[in-house]
């Protein structure tokens, strides 16, 4: 058997890992930060430097989530090749904002190798140093994107390095493939090693020896074997021998990886000081205390992770891709979803409990994994404390315990998921991160609350979602709640009449009065998000944030809003994305007024930049309907007789394989094509030329 038995578990403590090393590196990244400025602010590290809101993370977890989307796309059935890794680069990428660092051609690696791509440079040459010299090859990109490889290969370190090199050759080359290879094997071998040496021992065998980040290791190695006490000797020790002064570029590979080793090395089988040390190491601090963050939580297990960087995490984080759906990531979900592709790789049936666990389609939160929350929060930290609960005398495997701490009538407590994300809440404009709601009004949110009540009346508990624009809570019939029971609880979600949703969850309410405060247990279980959306998106409830008209993520071109609709500008293409990434039969329709230009058409069935529909006006007096899958292929071509300054109701439904497209409610075609089954909505000007978009409508059929 491949696969180990706390597999999924030991996915969850890498990802955290990760994200916990770059969420406590990243105030320090910049190169403003020397070894010595952070050492003389900060000291001893031994938590976060900062306090984030909501912590928006950078190309360290971008490239991982989405890199490793190659195998749902195009390697389902067969063995990766580097070219897959390609089309996944531009498929989930905008052109010039989010993903990862756009400093420049010839100056970012990534931003290099991107624009290669688009000019149709195949990798592994579109990363060589053939190509874009060898500076550029070896920065430290080709080890920052490969943590889901080692995790989908646990115990197989030469198959994670094989898959990371592949992935790695996309932008990097030599030493900067060698440090994908190492750190991924480092991952892979961390579920089956007896300690970090023969983690790092197994990772080295997948790299040649004669190479300058073998060298590197080796020495730091030998360093640690010397002098194991003293951390801060090694890196003065890296700093004389392997600084940045001798390896040009930004953010070379080669001083970073001795970093890496050294962390490992000197945290001494301890998870919190391992990050800690690769951070007050300085360089490329979020990068290295993430990659390593990710091999130490898959060696010492969640309960490493010490709650003081476990909890702001909240199980939750937010990406920049193309698809604002899959941009709000529930890292337990995601973990599932990890731990079932690593089950198909390696030939094995999954365990019933991880496949009744995920939903790729809903939201659905069981709380079985160790110390999970699924990103819940309140709004009165005062009287209402949230944390995990893994069981309660073996009725549930895992739920969410929210403790009530003496409550009166007239008190009234939140407890909540964030379905979407507002600019408010973020400290910075971080890698740009653009949102789809992942509720929407016509679904169904199920639940089951166990009361524990110790003294007081009864708890009563008023379902609820937040409209962003009006920052009203729309409440549903209160329900109050059996003691000593599983409740069931569910409701619809209310129509918000073109505004988004970024609460849903419930009100805490006691009548109970103040010589018998209420005071006791609640426990949630199986939080499911489920049905049909049926929705509007009113643009004069929407705003601009993160150079996005909200709910979409543009890609190229101009979006802005313009009395109350969306302008849409391009010179050569301005394509905008919303919606759920997985829904699959649906109706979307919008009124679209072309300003200018001869090509405007509605987005269906997207899985990203380079694969969808596409329905409309396709040059004047024309109408079509395009297959968009790396390259263009038109399906359908009718005459169609159209002006500028007219407002047209376009609709497209997709039914299975069918896709009907009218205008002003005519039936204009009807096509069959197979191509794609699910997938985002939107809307595209291509070629020179303007357009309005407003009354945006979906419906699940």
């Amino acid at each position: 058997m491949l696969i180990p038995e706390d597999y999924l578990e030991r996915v969850y403590a890498g990802f955290l890992g990760m994200n916990a090393g770059i969420r406590l590196g990243a105030p320090v990244e910049p190169l403003e930060w020397t070894y010595e400025r952070i050492h003389d602010v900060y000291g001893e590290i031994n938590g976060y430097l900062k306090e984030y809101k909501v912590f928006s993370a950078d190309d360290d977890a971008n490239g991982p989530a989405f890199f490793i989307r190659a195998l749902y796309d195009d390697a389902k059935d067969r063995e990766l090749t580097a070219e897959d890794v390609g089309r996944a680069w531009l498929n989930y990428t905008r052109s010039g904002i989010g993903m990862f660092w756009w400093g420049g051609e010839g100056i970012s690696t990534e931003h290099t190798a991107y624009l290669n791509l688009e000019k149709g440079i195949q990798p592994p040459y579109s990363g060589s140093a053939e190509k874009n010299g060898l500076t550029l090859a070896e920065q430290i990109g080709g080890q920052i994107f490969v943590d889901t490889w080692g995790l989908l290969f646990p115990g197989n370190p030469e198959k994670a390095a094989d898959y990371a090199a592949k992935a790695a050759s996309v932008s990097h080359d030599k030493n900067g493939i060698y440090g994908a290879r190492f750190i991924a094997a480092c991952i892979a071998a961390a579920f089956n090693a007896s300690d970090i040496h023969e983690v790092i021992a197994r990772g080295l065998k997948t790299i040649p020896k004669d190479s300058t980040y073998a060298k590197i290791a080796g020495e730091v190695l030998d360093f640690h074997w010397e002098h194991p006490g003293d951390f801060r000797a090694c890196r003065d020790f890296l700093e004389v021998n392997w600084g940045y002064d001798k390896y040009p570029g930004v953010c070379h590979i080669i001083p970073n990886a001795g970093v890496c080793i050294l962390a490992m090395l000197y945290g001494e089988g301890s998870f919190a000081r391992t990050i800690e040390i690769a951070t007050m190491c300085g360089w490329d601090t979020d990068c290295n205390a993430g990659k390593i963050g990710t091999i130490a939580g898959v060696l010492y297990g969640t309960r490493s992770i010490p709650d003081y960087y476990r909890k702001p995490i909240n199980d939750s984080i937010v990406l920049s891709s193309v698809s604002g759906y899959l941009n709000i990531m529930d890292i337990p979900s995601f973990a599932k979803e990890l731990a079932l592709l690593g089950c198909r790789l390696a030939g094995e049936e999954a365990p019933d409990m991880l496949v009744k666990s995920y939903k790729k389609e809903n939201l659905y939160f069981d709380f079985v994994l160790p110390g999970s929350t699924h990103g819940f929060q309140t709004d009165f930290p005062f009287k209402l404390f949230l944390r995990h609960c893994p069981d309660i005398g073996c009725m549930t495997k895992g739920s969410l315990e929210i403790f009530i701490d003496r409550m009166i009538e007239g008190e009234a407590g939140k407890v909540f998921y964030k379905p979407f994300h507002r600019r408010k809440e973020f400290n910075d404009e971080k890698y740009k991160p653009a949102f789809s709601p992942k509720i929407c009004s016509g679904q169904t949110i199920s639940m089951k609350v166990f009361s524990d009540k110790w003294q007081g009346e009864d708890v009563v508990l008023t379902p609820y979602v937040r409209n962003t624009f009006t920052e009203e809570n729309l409440k549903l019939q209160p329900v109050k709640l059996v003691n000593g029971a599983w409740n069931e609880i569910s409701f619809i979600v209310p129509d918000t009449h073109g505004a988004v949703i970024d609460e849903a969850g419930f009100m805490i309410e006691s009548p109970s009065h103040l010589l018998e405060r209420a005071f006791g247990k609640l426990y949630l279980d199986e939080f499911e998000v489920s049905g049909k959306a049926d929705y509007t998106i009113d643009f004069r409830k929407q705003a601009m944030e993160f150079q996005s008209v909200m709910p979409f993520a543009h890609h190229k071109g101009k979006a802005v809003l313009e009395n109350g609709k969306m302008k849409c500008s391009s010179d050569e293409e301005c394509s905008s994305f919303t919606g759920n990434y997985y829904a699959r039969d649906y109706t979307v329709s919008a009124d679209v007024e072309p300003v200018s230009g001869g090509c405007h058409m509605m987005i269906a069935r997207a899985e990203g930049v380079y694969r969808h529909y596409r329905a409309g006006f396709d040059g004047h007096n024309k109408v079509s309907l395009h297959l968009i899958d790396f390259g263009v292929k038109k399906l359908v071509e009718v005459p169609y007789e159209w002006s500028h300054t007219e407002t047209y109701r376009f609709e497209v439904t997709c039914t299975g394989s069918q896709i009907c497209f009218s205008i002003n409610d005519e039936k204009i075609f009807s096509a069959e094509d197979s191509r794609f089954a699910s997938g985002m909505f939107g809307f595209s000007v291509l070629g020179k030329g303007e357009a309005l978009l407003s009354n945006v409508a979906c419906k699940e059929l």
